[in-house]
């Protein structure tokens, strides 16, 4: 009876350790910018709470200075990534595509049929292209016209048809409408676009058809058009009937509602919408992007479940790589305190993007957002973009800057340079 009575005592004193709450479960579906920095936050906050991480791909391709890599200015095993940073801070990578969301169940599932429970989920699935939504244009009208709106093969296809083209081709560039995925995108690749044909074709020409009547930073980049490359760069706005209604990637033409644009190198860049999960995850609304709580990224669709980067709807902040980083911050932060059952503050966040128009010329805007009626607004006063007159070493400084910036966020995201 004693020994039994020891035995229960061993029993009731052991109860506690096996019945103890297992520690809270983080799971984030994306490894760009806005996932691979919120895992790592999310862990650095606290040790104590299991984060996974779920990524298709083994390494990262970086769209930010990308670019310069379609303009042959940089390598693009520069652009590349790996994971082990985010896997040396005690973040669980699993290679794998989120297909599906139990909201009520709170699991994810994976391709492979792998369960995943979660206490919080963080979306950051970055974009889709909407193949659907130019007549003419899908996945294999990319492959004789490429959007290169995601660096990697199509990157460098947009280069060696560039290269391949004749003096005295023509390139047209087709840019959508707002919102879509860094907004003075399109204009950086154009200037760079037109380095290369200035240095290496000079008797051709670029064309840029835009759907909208306005672009970021356009004083910035039309005074250095004129001054960089007089002549060369045709931008045709919304106004004069420069929206892409079709294309034929057969002849390489692009229909407006003015006329038709026969182009030797054809780069269409199409409307796009936050990544597949989050439609199946039931955070997308019917714009294709993800409306969310701009103090937590929490949507308002579904509770418990946090989107950022470029999928969300973050107000005036705009879709880029700067900003993703920094949501990710404000968002592990805020997931932390929600698991602690407390009430996360109202954050400050700031972007900053850097644009190179030459090698050695470069031009950046910044803002400042805080959360007000529901939205992130920007701070009155607070951003700005480069002088308009500045002169050649400050150009040459910001171009510094630029390649300074991706070196720091890269190294802050994934812990090391590119390959």
């Amino acid at each position: 009876m004693r020994g039994l009575g020891a035995a229960g005592a061993v029993m009731a004193l052991g109860a506690p350790a096996v019945l103890a709450q297992a520690p809270p479960r983080v799971v984030v579906v994306g490894g760009g910018f806005a996932g691979a920095t919120c895992a790592r936050a999310v862990k650095r906050a606290d040790p104590t709470v299991a984060v996974t991480l779920v990524e298709r791909s083994p390494r990262y391709t970086a769209c930010p200075m990308s670019n310069a890599v379609i303009a042959g200015l940089r390598d693009m095993g520069a652009q590349e990534f790996g994971y082990d940073g985010v896997a040396a801070e005690g973040v669980e990578l699993l290679r794998g595509a989120a297909v599906a969301v139990d909201p009520q169940a709170r699991r994810v599932r994976l391709e492979d049929g792998t369960a995943l429970p979660y206490d919080r989920l963080v979306l950051a699935p970055g974009i889709d292209l909407r193949f659907d939504a130019l007549p003419g244009y899908d996945e294999a009208a990319a492959e004789r016209m490429p959007h290169a709106w995601k660096a990697g093969p199509q990157s460098l296809l947009l280069r060696r048809q560039l290269e391949a083209m004749e003096d005295g081709g023509v390139v047209v560039m087709a840019v959508p409408a707002n919102p879509y995925r860094c907004p003075p995108g399109p204009y950086e690749r154009a200037s760079l676009i037109a380095h290369y044909l200035k240095t290496h074709k000079p008797r051709s020409k670029l064309v840029i058809l835009d759907a909208k009547d306005a672009f970021s930073k356009q004083r910035l980049f039309e005074a250095a058009w004129q001054e960089l490359y007089p002549g060369l760069i045709e931008w045709v706005s919304l106004s004069f009937g420069g929206r892409v209604t079709e294309v034929d990637a057969a002849s390489k033409t692009l229909v407006t509602e003015f006329g038709q644009h026969r182009a030797d190198v054809a780069t269409v860049i199409p409307p796009q919408r936050a990544g597949a999960i989050a439609a199946a995850a039931g955070v997308a609304d019917r714009s294709g992007w993800c409306p969310i709580d701009p103090v937590t990224f929490e949507s308002t669709l579904q509770p418990g479940i946090h989107v950022l980067g470029d999928a969300a709807i973050a107000g005036a902040m705009p879709k880029s790589a700067f900003a993703a980083n920094g949501q990710a911050k404000v968002c592990a932060a805020a997931v932390v305190t929600l698991l602690r059952g407390e009430t996360p503050p109202a954050p400050k966040l700031v972007n900053t993007c850097y644009s190179l128009v030459a090698p050695g010329y470069g031009i950046s805007v910044a803002g400042v957002y805080h959360p007000k009626d529901g939205l992130l607004r920007e701070v009155e006063g607070a951003g700005g973009t480069s002088p308009p007159n500045a002169p050649p070493e400050t150009r040459a400084l910001e171009a510094r800057y630029a390649e300074a910036w991706f070196h720091t966020i890269t190294s802050d995201v994934f812990g090391g340079a590119g390959r």
